[in-house]
């Protein structure tokens, strides 16, 4: 096969791929995110305690995360059906890729949340922070660079199940591997997709690196929310309003 012959197939499959992933890790990261920090507001000295809740959210997170990728496709497609009409290609495939990216990503942004300084949570509470309060000014700022590592694992892992996916009708460089690489024996064009893949990956794992250290270090030089600092300023001075008074 030529380079001609191979450019079209190896273009669509790129698109596709993009499609899929794009999507998957839009749907895991707007989902992931509330569940994760969900399982540590409610676990034991939480700020919203409920064990039974974290429980059954927890149990939910791990069957997901068992599950291997072949198998929740499978066993998604009659859902998948129901969503998109059809159980092959990039829409079908998206479906199953966002399921399984949700519950990953999850646990991710749990073990990021409780690496918080429990001091920040603990110092807003004493201010009179409500539980929405202490999530978007402490919990959420304060574990941005791991929740970007985060993002940026979720985004690889999701690139090699949309590789699987290829293989059961999703499209893709993993299809094209599959049909053209190994059933017609296009060697060439297989060890290119796997270029491209290799690629592909070593830029987003940089992208996502640089984007950490760079918060990290941002985060060092201002330190730990200046916001808190603001409201700790703030505070002796209504208490010496309040004296006056």
């Amino acid at each position: 096969m030529t380079w001609s012959e191979m450019q079209p197939l190896l273009s669509d499959a790129c698109s596709q791929t993009f499609t899929m992933v794009l999507w998957s890790t839009v749907i895991a990261v707007v989902a992931g995110l509330p569940l994760g920090i969900l399982l540590v507001l409610t676990d034991r000295g939480g700020l919203l305690q409920n064990v039974l809740a974290n429980k059954v959210i927890g149990q939910v997170v791990n069957v997901g995360r068992s599950m291997p990728f072949i198998i929740l496709m499978v066993a998604l497609m009659t859902f998948t059906r129901w969503v998109t009409g059809t159980t092959i290609g990039t829409t079908a495939a998206i479906v199953p890729l966002a399921i399984g990216g949700i519950p990953f990503f999850a646990r991710l942004v749990e073990t990021a949340v409780r690496e918080v300084d429990q001091g920040l949570v603990e110092a807003v509470q004493s201010m009179g922070g409500n539980t929405w309060t202490i999530v978007r000014k402490v919990l959420v700022p304060e574990a941005l660079p791991s929740l970007i590592a985060s993002t940026t694992t979720t985004i690889i892992a999701l690139i090699g199940y949309s590789a699987m996916a290829g293989t059961v009708g999703g499209g893709g460089l993993g299809d094209l591997a599959v049909r053209y690489g190994y059933q017609r024996f296009e060697t060439e064009l297989m060890w290119i997709t796997v270029a491209i893949l290799a690629v592909v990956i070593s830029l987003i794992q940089f992208a996502g690196d640089f984007a950490a250290r760079s918060l990290h270090r941002r985060g060092a030089r201002s330190g730990p929310a200046p916001k808190l600092r603001l409201l700790k300023a703030k505070e002796p001075a209504a208490a010496e309003i309040s004296k006056v008074a």
